[in-house]
């Protein structure tokens, strides 16, 4: 006897039942003669024990062996005739929602806009969008579509290019019917009808889902478990295609942006992905584009956690000896590893996930599928969500269940070479580069920032290091392909951040360089007087005969005329541009004092300051061309 549509059969293995897998099919609008699509079948067997006694019922479900490509199966437009039985609609029925005469676009009618759409009586149920031939009580039925939870509805749009009439598509599980009406305000009231309908209807589950429910009552039973998994391949690793998601996705909701299809359609793309993992060359940018395609559609992202959980299972539910030998195998545990590091599974998803882990741990304890294992268990404790997905560099060290070699610029000491995680925090960067740099007690406060030639931004200290990692990449690989790419990469930076305190730094310390760097703004000093002794420069306030810092010569690396006002000084790693009309007697000072030999500065170094072309614009800053006095006040202290 054939089974009724949308029954759904739940047979615990406990009790000596099998389910593989489960037809949520529903009845579609029919009656335009096509050919009915094969369908997931279901066989029943009552085997005969030896004694005679009737044995337990043994129900399998199998797949239909179909040939083509997957993109043709999904993209059929075949039907199925409906289980309503053929009768004229009811005038009295109570379930009717709504009712009239509507037309509707043929099936393909995108693709053959010749084609006129076709009048016909519509009425709304409770259960169901049936289509008749006219509205008396005797009328034809022409089909009917069966609404689940799982259907959708889009529109109304206008279509003026083809039919000229206002458009509601209600999406079902083999195609999408499309109603016209000449006025806006009917189809409006179509499409409120239609959603109420469906949101009312009570949440399907996928056999999946029932399997990961049982697997969760028997978790204290190892035997009830193993069984489960020896009893139903779809929670297994295969090598065959996947015909249908393995959780409920709606029908025909179109993924949002450019290259994407309906969800259905995605998750199984995605497990042709997975597969196509095993035999990849460079693994590393496909796992890259599945995690996009999980960033940009979030509802895959639960799906593709149960789809590596199936790959990575084996006959009993963790995987066999085999896999721990297998680089093939490794590649779903390491994408499994990427993916934790990026997303937060859902509830029952994430009970299972665990689970899972768990019994591979126990099983294998001492093999590299176990470490895999208990790095994507934490994991999971920590990931909070991630604003892009891993660069390849970081898929690279996740693979190898690594931390990330990140580096940070540091004025006055370098670069600075930082070890993070997926979960490493701009604010954690920057207390450790503070410590390391023993600037715990310093009275100004630090943050890590990017940065690109003159442009900077600070990060929040709740900003993911690798996040922006990531950014940097991609904006490398979008300038790449410019025909005038910039000379400069962006880069981290440890700077000052917030009002300043400049007094009391040491002058042997790691703080001052910071304060070189600064640039004007944001409490920086503006204007700054230089005093050049026999030893020793420094800068103080004007006014002010305390200086705020000194720097012995020794620490000049460099110094540059860059036109008739403007000098440029290194010291140490830091650069300041100092703008002044006296600088042609600072370089004079300066290279005198040079001159004489000094412990960090062999007698046989050349002098650092050197005259360069004047290719500098007029100073724009108002006062600069003016003398300053013997006070030797910088009108211009900037990076």
């Amino acid at each position: 006897m054939p089974l009724p549509g949308g029954l759904w059969w739940l047979l615990c293995c406990r009790r000596g039942f099998t389910l593989l897998h489960r037809d949520y099919g529903d009845g579609e609008l029919s009656g335009d003669g096509d050919e009915d699509e094969d369908e997931e079948t279901f066989e029943l067997r009552t085997p005969s024990p030896a004694g005679g006694g009737r044995g337990p019922l043994d129900v399998t479900l199998t797949q239909p062996m179909r040939s083509g490509p997957v993109s043709d199966r999904l993209q059929s437009w075949e039907e199925t005739r409906s289980l309503i039985p053929e009768k004229g609609p009811s005038e009295d029925d109570p379930d009717v929602v709504v009712k009239g005469w509507l037309y509707r676009e043929p099936r393909g009618g995108g693709a053959r806009p010749w084609l006129p759409p076709r009048r016909a009586w519509f009425v709304l149920t409770r259960d169901s969008l049936d289509q008749f031939s006219s509205s008396g009580k005797g009328a034809r039925r022409l089909g009917s579509l069966v609404l689940t939870s799982l259907c959708s509805v889009s529109g109304p749009e206008r279509r003026p290019k083809e039919t000229g009439l206002w458009s509601v598509t209600v999406s079902g599980r083999k195609h999408s019917v499309r109603l016209c009406s000449p006025r806006q305000s009917e189809a409006e009231r179509w499409g409120v009808a239609l959603r109420e309908v469906i949101a009312s209807k009570a949440p399907l589950e996928t056999p999946t889902q029932l399997l990961l429910r049982d697997i969760q009552e028997s978790r204290g039973d190892p035997e009830a478990v193993a069984l489960i998994y020896r009893r139903n391949p779809i929670l297994r690793h295969t090598s065959g295609a996947l015909y249908a998601p393995l959780l409920p996705l709606p029908y025909g909701v179109t993924a949002p942006g450019p290259g994407y299809a309906p969800l259905r359609e995605e998750a199984v793309r995605l497990f042709l992905a997975l597969q196509a993992l095993e035999g990849a060359r460079r693994p590393g940018p496909l796992m890259q584009g599945v995690l996009q395609t999980c960033r940009d559609l979030p509802a895959l992202r639960d799906e593709l956690f149960l789809q590596l959980a199936k790959q990575t299972s084996g006959p009993a539910g963790p995987p066999g000896p085999p896999a721990t030998q297998d680089p093939a195998a490794l590649r779903y545990w390491q994408l499994l590893t990427c993916m934790s590091c990026t997303f937060r599974p859902g509830g029952a998803v994430r009970g299972h996930l665990l689970g899972h882990l768990e019994r591979t741990e126990q099983a294998l304890p001492d093999s590299e599928l176990a470490e895999y294992a208990r790095f994507i268990r934490r994991a999971l404790g920590r990931t909070r969500g991630r604003e892009l997905v891993p660069s390849l560099a970081e898929i690279s060290a996740l693979s190898r269940r690594q931390e990330l070699l990140c580096t940070v610029h540091c004025p006055g000491a370098g670069v600075c070479p930082v070890a993070i995680d997926s979960h490493t925090t701009a604010g954690e960067v920057a207390r450790e580069l503070v410590g390391r740099l023993g600037l715990t007690r310093s009275r100004n406060t630090f943050a890590l920032y990017e940065q690109r030639g003159a442009q900077e931004r600070a990060l929040a200290g709740g900003t993911l290091v690798a996040d922006v990692l990531t950014r940097f990449e991609n904006l490398a690989a979008e300038e790449a392909g410019l025909e005038d790419p910039p000379d400069t990469g962006w880069r981290l930076c440890l700077r000052l951040h917030g009002p300043l305190h400049p007094e009391g730094l040491s002058p042997d310390g790691h703080e001052l360089p910071f304060l070189f760097e600064q640039e004007p703004g944001g409490g920086a000093p503006q204007k700054l007087c230089l005093g050049l002794g026999a030893k020793a420069m420094s800068l103080s306030r004007p006014g002010e005969t305390e200086p705020i810092h000194s720097v012995s010569y020794g620490r000049v690396a460099a110094c540059q005329l860059m036109g008739p006002h403007t000098l440029a000084l290194r010291v140490g790693e830091s650069q300041l541009l100092l703008q002044s009309p006296q600088v042609e007697e600072i370089v004079q000072l300066v290279n005198a004092y040079l001159a004489n030999p000094s412990p960090e500065r062999p007698s046989s170094s050349p002098p650092p300051c050197q005259d360069l072309p004047d290719t500098s614009p007029p100073s724009q800053h108002p006062g600069l061309d003016e003398p300053q006095g013997q006070s030797g006040c910088l009108g211009q202290l900037q990076d």
